[in-house]
């Protein structure tokens, strides 16, 4: 892959993630009561694509608008107590690069692509999921009843519903389009 190529498809997930972020409605998927996030699918696209170095550089530009909108403009209510720690808005994002990468790059070489592409996906979307919930957990726990609204015991039942539930579905949506999206662009890059 020349310079130029690379350069350019970097700064369009760039501008996908940017887009994603600050337009209602493309980056999540309202399911019932739910809010689905569809962004990690584009940061494990970066890094099947452009290798896990720029997966984890995508994963970070969302991270960084995640803090910086916990400030100005909180996606959620707790969003502006959440999310203006790193620890849980930028760190779990970069890791989504880091192991889609590091998942494709070990598993490129074997047989049905397709197959092994959907788990490259499900694993990127739960890295954020259980890192980001176990932050909050780890951080927050002492705040469960202010934050919240239950009590301290109760923090560690609700993040794991909040992982069955959207963790689990935002893992199948990756699983479906990780490979949907990056089977033909694959060719483009001759990986």
């Amino acid at each position: 892959m020349n310079r130029n190529y690379h350069l350019v498809a970097r700064s369009i997930f760039i501008a996908l993630i940017l887009i994603q972020t600050t337009i209602p409605g493309l980056g999540y998927i309202p399911f019932g009561p739910l809010s689905l996030t569809i962004i990690p699918v584009t940061v494990i696209l970066a890094a099947v694509l452009l290798g896990t170095t720029d997966g984890m550089l995508i994963g970070g530009i969302w991270g960084i608008i995640t803090f910086i909108r916990a400030f100005f403009w909180p996606t959620s209510p707790l969003a502006q107590y959440v999310f203006i720690n790193p620890l849980v808005s930028i760190l779990p994002r970069i890791l989504i690069g880091l192991v889609a990468g590091v998942i494709f790059n070990r598993i490129i070489r074997y047989n049905h692509r397709k197959a092994w592409l959907a788990i490259v996906g499900g694993l990127g979307s739960l890295t954020n999921t259980i890192f980001l919930l176990g932050m909050i957990y780890v951080f927050y726990h002492g705040y469960a009843h202010e934050l919240y609204h239950i009590n301290v015991k109760a923090l560690l039942p609700y993040l794991l519903t909040v992982l069955a539930t959207n963790g689990l579905l935002e893992a199948l949506i990756a699983a479906g389009l990780t490979p949907l999206i990056a089977t033909p662009l694959l060719k483009f890059t001759k990986k």
